[in-house]
């Protein structure tokens, strides 16, 4: 009897789960054909937004988070400017000295900046605030984004570095300080934010990526001089006049770096250069404690005398090996001091490079900017051992092949 009454239930569930499943097996092919891919493969399957929040959301939360913080710096200068038709004989002639060759001309500059700290430290370039040769700064005005007008001074630049603190004293309602990121963490392709008042449009914001590292440029200067910049970020953000010394951010409101130039607009678009946030943090470190126009070269520095191997050297020292470039002065403090190199020793290798000459090694440490490491391959007293370096920067001046304090 119960064997009677199960077989029947047996059945009808089995009967149950083929017409279920050939029901989902329609129900797939009519509600998933939109989503699958050639040939009805499994659509790709992308992964969600952390946190439920889009690249967009956050570049948004961004920049109001740091806008705030980010200034308009305008430059009052005066100076005098030479009339060019002085130098047509045909002007002297019918004016002679009843027009000045040389009037008083009055102009104003314009630039960004960021909150730097809470002691109302602002930083800018330092092509922003040095003023055309033959002119000087009359005033500085900082405009912050409520519409407030601040008087400021310069407290130091490097010019070399194009870094430049200036200052606000008392100002009550000052911003808070942005945060400066590692910019030795970027990775290419990462979204990079410009703000700043390109044209005198204050608050402007662009958007565009890291395009590439370590660049170095001849950025021409207001002068008719040039100044050779190493190890500038490139961003595609679009970036023009007015937009120097603002913060470039990533998608988490830090600064990555400076907004400094562009490439020469005629020929190329999209190609900005910006000084990375670890070369402001050491730059304006060094102008806190030494306020003062600082005449910088953004090159590495070991603080050696280095001397090619000749044999008289080679037979004082007792150096019998092959190649090398021998040290014969450390200057004391510096970073080869601290590092424990010693007159006598013989660089063998420099990250891996061989060397047998002091001025290819020489421009080798130079071309390394300040902060980086420098690992040596080092003979002293008939041991090999490895030194790793951290560079200073090389004083402007000194001559580049010796090295030298």
């Amino acid at each position: 009897m119960v064997k009677s009454r199960i077989l029947p239930g047996l059945i009808v569930g089995l009967a149950g789960v083929v017409v279920g499943a050939l029901v989902m097996m329609l129900y797939a092919s009519t509600h998933f054909a939109n989503v699958a891919g050639p040939n009805n493969s499994l659509p790709v399957v992308s992964a969600a937004p952390l946190s439920g929040v889009s690249d967009q959301d956050r570049i948004v939360s961004a920049v109001k988070r740091t806008k705030a913080s980010v200034v308009a710096i305008d430059v009052n200068v005066n100076g005098q400017e030479y009339n060019p038709m002085c130098d047509d004989p045909f002007f002297r002639q019918f004016f002679g000295s009843q027009v000045p060759c040389e009037q008083n001309v009055r102009g104003q500059d314009s630039g960004s900046g960021f909150v730097y700290d809470r002691d109302g430290d602002i930083v800018t370039n330092a092509h922003v605030v040095t003023p055309p040769e033959g002119a000087h700064v009359t005033g500085i005005t900082v405009v912050f984004p409520n519409g407030d007008h601040v008087p400021a001074h310069v407290v130091a630049e490097n010019v070399e570095a194009d870094i430049a603190i200036i200052k606000v004293s008392d100002y009550a309602k000052l911003p808070p300080p942005l945060e400066l990121a590692d910019s030795d963490r970027l990775e290419q392709g990462q979204w990079a934010i410009a703000i700043g008042e390109p044209l005198e449009l204050q608050q402007t914001v662009t958007l565009g990526i890291v395009s590439a590292f370590d660049r170095d440029e001849t950025i021409p200067t207001e002068d008719g001089n040039a100044i050779d910049f190493k190890g500038l970020l490139q961003t595609s953000a679009p970036i023009n006049p007015g937009d120097s010394g603002g913060p470039l951010i990533d998608i988490d409101g830090r600064v990555i770096g400076i907004n400094q130039s562009t490439a020469r607009p005629s020929l190329a678009q999209g190609i900005g250069f910006a000084i990375p946030s670890n070369t402001v943090r050491r730059v304006v470190a060094q102008l806190q404690a030494h306020p003062g126009v600082y005449q910088g070269t953004n090159e590495g520095f070991m603080g050696v005398a280095l001397q090619d191997l000749t044999q008289g050297l080679r037979n004082e020292i007792g150096y019998t090996n092959g190649s090398g470039v021998a040290i014969v002065q450390v200057v004391g403090g510096s970073p080869a001091d601290q590092a424990g190199l010693q007159p006598g020793d013989v660089i063998v290798s420099a990250d891996g490079q061989a060397f047998s000459s002091q001025s290819t090694l020489s421009h080798y440490i130079a071309s390394k900017k300040p902060g980086q490491q420098l690992r040596l391959n080092i003979w002293s007293q008939g041991n090999r051992k490895l030194v790793v370096v951290k560079l200073g920067e090389r004083p402007a001046a000194q001559p580049q092949q010796t090295q030298q304090p």
